[in-house]
């Protein structure tokens, strides 16, 4: 976070930021040196863009590693059940057809997360038990692609609203005080959840026959983390568009350094997916200052060869 704040397209001495960020503490008082006008653009521009970078990040990684632990898949991510297609829709539709609409944005971006794994959940319950985990995924696609085809004939209505609109897509964490503010309660509550869930997943790794016995209600565990999961998603969503990759990559690399235990990989999820969106909104605002990369293209370009290796050596592991 401190990289964050030293980095931009303005020249500001290291060491005055420094001394500003220690002057931002409680009870510390210190003299930075720094302009009212330069304070301003720390305290107004780059300290809210590293805080909604770090909770996005964190968001994502934590729901990401929660989604593995229900699933039992390590290539589950956050979008799974529908959650970035519902998002994307709902977005493209107040782009296009409500452009003056207060806020909505956000909010429609929100709804659109939440809905989107509501009719994946109850698309997939409509199999029955039988289905269990596989036919939720099953669903999640369905509803994905079904949304996402939506979103592309509403977004014929107005071709020129086409670069809002995938700049929205590619994610921007840049959206200031209030859209800190506005997801910080669902990142709180969300966060809790899914880390006091922690030591029930780890029963649920064992099976749900052998999680019952040891009396644990799989089906109530896995609903509770689903609904955390989706709910951080949806947050992360709202104030930041669609980030890729976080929620998959992160939980890898914490279970890799720390070892299996969701006691262990959810907090660390939260930490390092913080951390990981802090650097790489880092990079996308210097590497071609004054301009900036979407930064969903920086976790791009970070992400998928990560993800190529990591399949690699889980591939080599195996054999």
């Amino acid at each position: 976070m401190l990289a964050g704040l030293l980095g931009g397209a303005a020249d500001i001495s290291p060491w005055q930021v420094v001394l500003q960020a220690l002057d931002w503490l409680p009870f510390v008082t210190v003299d930075s040196g720094l302009a009212p006008v330069e304070q301003g653009l720390l305290y107004e521009l780059r300290l809210p863009r590293v805080l909604v970078a770090a909770v996005v990040g964190g968001l994502l990684a934590i729901a990401g590693a929660g989604y593995q632990g229900v699933f039992r898949n390590p290539l589950a991510d956050p979008y799974l059940l529908g959650a970035a297609a519902g998002a994307g829709l709902t977005a493209t539709v107040v782009i296009v057809l409500l452009p003056g609409l207060p806020g909505g944005l956000p909010l429609a971006a929100f709804a659109g997360a939440v809905g989107g794994v509501f009719l994946a959940y109850v698309l997939g319950n409509t199999a029955g038990r039988a289905g269990g985990t596989a036919t939720l995924v099953l669903a999640g696609v369905a509803v994905t692609s079904f949304l996402t085809a939506i979103q592309t004939f509403v977004q014929q209505f107005k071709v020129e609203k086409l670069q809002r609109i995938y700049s929205w897509i590619l994610g921007d964490v840049g959206g200031g005080w209030d859209q800190f503010w506005m997801v910080l309660p669902y990142a709180a509550v969300s966060a809790v959840l899914l880390i006091l869930h922690g030591r029930l997943l780890d029963v649920l790794s064992v099976g749900d026959e052998e999680a019952t016995g040891l009396g644990v209600r799989a089906a109530r565990v896995r609903l509770a983390v689903l609904l955390a999961a989706s709910l951080a998603t949806a947050a992360a969503v709202a104030v930041s568009g669609l980030i890729g990759f976080v929620g998959i990559v992160i939980p890898h690399v914490v279970r890799r350094l720390a070892g299996g235990s969701y006691r262990i990989v959810l907090p660390l999820s939260l930490v390092g997916g913080a951390a990981f969106l802090v650097l790489a909104d880092l990079l996308a605002r210097t590497v071609i200052a004054p301009a900036e990369l979407p930064i969903g293209v920086v976790t791009m370009f970070v992400g998928a060869p990560f993800f190529v290796a990591v399949l690699r050596m889980t591939r080599q592991a195996a054999t």
